[in-house]
């Protein structure tokens, strides 16, 4: 195991009637900007406890974040928070809005153009406003951690930056919340999860039982409550496991002292910017052909994960793998979230594109071991096709 420094400082209220805890967290003089999405959370209740508990403050709202949030839909919200005087940010909704907000938070003491926040990761974010959520959707784990992805779909581009001044101050998560949510969007945030944890836990064997452990069971749970919760929507046990197994998934402690991947989601960030795929089905494309591509170098960790998550311990070793590799496919598939690129009506004609894309930015040799050159993307999405 590699050292590490591992502080996460994210209040977690979780459960039924936390949304109540909002009030107790941001200070009753602050003024206020509620970020949103397109307007679920006025129809299942969500904001009628929101501003119950913002009751007494100024309260300013920017909605129509949308799935991908876009650059140029957050920087209105960005000029409200400067004009308005905005001392804290509240984003209500899923993943997406979450992402919105902490761009938004990073940019408005931002001195020059805020799309270099994007273009150098974070690294230039010296200040960010304060930061809660309100979760609607489990997937991302946006809500315990510093990261966020932001598209700009006119220069059809999705880049990602992470800063530690972004994680929120505190997260509500209220399994209810998540009640109405279509079987898509539920779909998809089983799927991410699950991606979020292979890319920090199939690399190479460290040596770190804890974080191994702590992974697998994350998988595990996923495995069983995923469908579970897709087919009783209602259940509060699963949604709950759902949730928590979302957040668990990429509020850090998984991935310290580990090697981590992540080629999957610069790979498949590339298909969403191209095509518009939805992000966790840009991972399912993906995933399984690269894990085959990756499968020597990986050898060690797709053995474990064959026995530890799947059960499979009969066979060699290279039939164990084979078949690890497509239990993964197989949980997508059953999830109802399709595993090549032809069932979006894309073509393997993407391949170069991705690859050159990647290139462009410096993206020539990904993956935990650097060996993902522009030749082998291409490779990987054509065998995805």
């Amino acid at each position: 195991m590699d050292n590490f420094t591992f502080h996460n400082p994210t209040r977690i209220h979780f459960g039924k009637g936390q949304i109540e805890k909002v009030g107790s967290e941001i200070p009753a003089s602050a003024t206020v900007l509620l970020l949103a999405g397109g307007g679920s959370i006025k129809a299942n209740g969500v904001y009628d406890q929101v501003t119950a508990a913002l009751a007494g403050r100024t309260v300013h709202e920017h909605w129509g974040v949308e799935a991908n949030p876009d650059f140029d839909t957050l920087l209105p919200a960005v000029e409200l928070c400067r004009t308005e005087k905005i001392d804290w940010v509240l984003a209500v909704g899923g993943g997406s809005v979450l992402d919105g907000a902490k761009f938004v938070c990073a940019a408005v003491n931002y001195e020059g153009d805020p799309w270099q926040i994007l273009q150098d990761q974070g690294a230039s974010v010296t200040s960010a406003l304060p930061l809660g959520t309100v979760l609607t959707l489990p997937a991302t784990g946006s809500e315990a951690n510093g990261a966020s992805v932001i598209s700009r779909r006119k220069h059809k581009a999705k880049l990602h930056f992470i800063s530690p001044l972004v994680y929120p101050r505190f997260s509500i998560l209220d399994p209810e919340t998540t009640f109405t949510l279509p079987p898509r969007q539920i779909a998809n945030g089983i799927g991410d999860a699950f991606c979020h944890v292979v890319e920090q836990y199939l690399t190479f064997p460290a040596r770190a039982a804890v974080q191994d452990e702590f992974a697998e069971s994350i998988l595990r749970v996923l495995i069983k409550e995923g469908p579970q919760t897709l087919a009783h929507p209602t259940d509060y046990d699963a949604r709950a496991n759902l949730v928590w197994g979302a957040t668990c998934a990429l509020q850090g402690m998984i991935g310290v002292g580990v090697p981590q991947d992540w080629s999957t989601h610069m790979i498949g960030h590339e298909l969403t910017a191209l095509h518009g795929i939805d992000h966790a089905r840009t991972l399912a494309i993906v995933l399984p052909a690269l894990l085959e591509a990756q499968r020597g170098t990986k050898s060690g960790k797709l053995l474990q994960y064959a026995e530890r998550v799947w059960g499979i311990s009969i066979g060699d070793d290279e039939s164990r793998i084979t078949a690890a590799i497509e239990k993964t496919r197989e949980f997508y598939e059953a999830i109802g979230i399709p595993t090549r690129l032809h069932d979006y009506d894309v073509s393997a004609d993407v391949a170069p594109q991705v690859a050159a894309r990647l290139a462009a930015r410096g993206m020539t040799a990904i993956g935990e071991h650097q060996d993902l050159t522009p030749d082998r993307i291409e490779a990987i999405l054509r065998a995805a096709a």
